[in-house]
């Protein structure tokens, strides 16, 4: 009686890739990390020369986005964990629960921003004026911030991680927000009658950005994490691998989960119904193995066999 078939190795670049990705995604957080760091550093030297509360805020914002961006490497490194008996389908959920970490705090902090900023007025008294010069500091820090989110998220489309999305829109709000704090300066040097009052309406406008950016920056985290169904590409690459193995005439239901670096797909592929049992379980191990192979993120695929009827279609 002939034994039962092994299982099919995944070649050795599969795994490689994997691990690319890991590396990939840290080596990029941490270049935007050093971005950061110039763009608070000078800032907070524009503060201490021109006491704005908008460059202030908008120096905050970017001290809280570094300590943002070192909770998601720690959680990137949580959820390249392989598969254990208590967590079958792996660790991989670790990543979109820090992205959406990362999206609520940005919430709280923007909300408590805008409280402080709302209490000043009440003991604004409108008198002095903002530096001239102040909106260079800004305008540096807006194109050093866009830098590091063309970068980042491009990054995370190779990668296809929501959570890298997630810190990258960060650096998109960091560069608005800088964009605001340039702008508000500049009315404000051409005004500077009304310079301390623009400089306060400036801070509430980055505040208000900040919560609203929050919201966009948890939606895919928050979907992922929910088994919201993936793009439509994913579904295509999946069905052509499937239907490139041989012996699959065709694929009927495919369901695709999505949790951070990995995935989970269910197929069901249709074979000619005189198969034997035995040929159609390893047309089943060849097709989960070449969808892994097609796309590395799968941590495996439960295939589903049906018979082939030409007129069931």
């Amino acid at each position: 009686m002939p034994s039962f078939p092994e299982p099919l190795a995944l070649p050795t670049d599969v795994h490689a890739s994997r691990i690319q990705y890991y590396k990939q995604v840290s080596l990029a957080v941490k270049k935007g990390i050093s971005f950061r760091i110039f763009v608070i550093l000078f800032e907070l030297t524009g503060v201490v020369l021109i006491n704005s509360s908008t460059l202030f805020l908008d120096a905050l914002s970017s001290l809280l986005d570094v300590l943002s961006s070192l909770f998601l490497i720690f959680c990137m490194r949580l959820a390249q964990r392989p598969p254990d008996f208590d967590h079958p389908f792996g660790h991989g959920r670790y990543e979109p629960m820090g992205g959406l970490l990362l999206g609520i705090l940005l919430i709280v902090f923007g909300s408590v921003m805008l409280f402080q900023q709302i209490l000043g007025f009440f003991y604004f008294e409108g008198v002095g004026s903002i530096h001239p010069w102040a909106w260079l500091f800004p305008a540096v820090s807006m194109v050093v911030l866009e830098v590091a989110y063309k970068r980042l998220i491009q990054a995370a489309k190779e990668a296809h991680s929501p959570a890298l999305a997630a810190d990258a829109y960060h650096y998109r709000i960091d560069s608005l927000t800088s964009l605001i704090a340039t702008m508000t300066l500049v009315i404000a040097a051409f005004w500077p009658e009304w310079s301390l009052l623009t400089d306060k309406m400036g801070a509430i406008f980055i505040a208000l950005f900040m919560i609203g950016m929050g919201f966009i920056a948890s939606k895919d985290n928050f979907n992922q994490l929910m088994d919201k169904v993936p793009a439509d590409n994913l579904f295509n690459r999946v069905k052509q691998a499937a239907k490139g193995t041989p012996g699959v005439e065709e694929t009927e239901k495919i369901r695709i989960q999505r949790y951070g670096p990995d995935a989970h797909v269910d197929i069901d592929i249709e074979v000619m119904p005189e198969l034997t049992v035995d040929k159609a379980h390893k047309i089943s191990q060849q097709v989960r193995l070449e969808i892994q192979k097609a796309w590395p993120a799968v941590r495996d695929v439960t295939v589903h066999i049906e018979p082939y009827y030409a007129n069931d279609h």
